[in-house]
């Protein structure tokens, strides 16, 4: 591997040398998300393989080209996971790709983001470098923890070549609760409540069938820990449900894995757009935030703190003052199949305040002084 180590440092410094920009890539299973491709791809899948691996320590190092998929799998073979739930968007992901993008699946609002998980990385720089920051084990830092800022950088300040994680043992007991007529409101009052309360909650996702004969409300709820724990949660959370008019039903494991399975890679229903020139839009408010006054369906995720919609790119200022007036923000997850390019006019993420701007350029700065990596995925330039 070290000639493939080399290959990619190379090609930094040479693209540096040039003043080339240059565009980080994996398996390219999230070339959907950003406002802008640009730049010459550097292609890290030949750089893979898991380098350690210690079950008994919870802690696995891997290089960046590793497919995620054969990741779980090792893990899966000890009776561990990635507890964060990375979504895959396609067979092709990568460890690297799955640390710079920071996305988390269901369970993200009580395990934990991807960054929570990070240990250490190494990674070179805009200057060809190749720097070490972190290791393998938990511990306080004093000033930046570099290796975690590398999540959700998007490949903007740096390439990942390796990384070490924190695993965690599979959950003894699992179950998962279909609550059929809860209305958004009374859903969200209930997870509030739970969430103050010592239950396994471990994922959530609330949303509404417009295709049941009546329209029907459904909240879903995951259950892991102690089989004793899990068991008792079933019973309480089920009385609180049954209180409110609710009808529900344990639902099959293997049914429900599947379930949750496609609700973090969004191949859900819900996920199919509705028209040519809806986009897919990501509020990302406080658990707490209250129902939102929206004309437009909703996925509701992480006990609330996460709520997908479809609506056009027009939008944009109306969803973004909203949801900045509960304390979070709005994403553009997905452009419109119709005209991506011009939805991404309205920018992908909400633009940076001054205070955020100036240390967004000071982080690239000291990164990347040359500009050698594309940063436009993230605002317009």
């Amino acid at each position: 591997m070290e000639a493939q180590l080399n290959s990619l440092i190379d090609a930094v410094r040479q693209a540096c040398a040039d003043s080339r920009v240059l565009r980080l890539r994996g398996g390219g299973s999230k070339d959907f998300w950003g406002q802008s491709l640009t730049g010459d791809v550097l292609d890290t899948r030949d750089y893979r393989g898991i380098v350690s691996y210690e079950p008994s320590e919870l802690v696995v190092t891997v290089r960046c080209g590793t497919p995620l998929a054969e990741l779980e799998a090792a893990l899966a073979e000890k009776g561990q996971c990635l507890a964060f739930e990375p979504p895959h968007f396609g067979a092709e992901a990568t460890v690297g790709g799955m640390v710079a993008a920071g996305l988390s699946g269901p369970a993200r609002a009580t395990a934990g983001a991807v960054r929570d998980f990070v240990l250490g990385a190494r990674f070179i720089n805009g200057l060809g470098e190749h720097l070490t920051f972190g290791g393998q084990v938990m511990k306080n830092v004093a000033g930046y923890d570099v290796s975690r800022l590398m999540a959700s950088s998007w490949g903007t300040l740096g390439m990942i070549t390796e990384v070490s994680l924190k695993v965690l043992p599979v959950a003894p007991a699992e179950a998962t609760l279909m609550m059929a007529g809860l209305a958004q409101g009374p859903a969200l009052d209930l997870l509030h409540r739970w969430g103050g309360q010592p239950l396994p909650l471990n994922a959530s996702a609330w949303v509404r069938d417009p295709t049941a004969q009546p329209v029907a409300d459904y909240l879903f709820v995951r259950l892991r820990g102690a089989v004793a724990a899990v068991q008792s949660a079933m019973a309480k959370m089920s009385a609180d449900a049954v209180a409110l008019g609710a009808q529900v039903q344990a639902m099959d494991n293997a049914e429900a894995t599947q379930d949750w399975r496609a609700s973090g890679e969004q191949t859900l229903p819900f996920f199919d757009a509705p028209s040519p020139d809806a986009c897919l839009w990501r509020l990302s408010v406080p658990q707490t935030a209250p129902l939102l006054d929206l004309p437009y369906a909703q996925y509701i995720e992480w006990q609330g703190a996460q709520r997908w919609l479809w609506a056009p790119a027009s939008a944009a200022v109306a969803l973004r003052e909203l949801a900045q007036s509960v304390g979070g923000h709005a994403t553009l997850f997905r452009a419109s199949a119709a005209h991506a390019q011009v939805d991404k006019i309205a920018g992908v993420n909400t633009p940076l305040d001054a205070v955020q701007a100036r240390i967004q350029q000071q982080l690239q700065k000291q990164f990347d002084p040359k500009g050698v990596f594309a940063t436009g995925r993230m605002h317009p330039l």
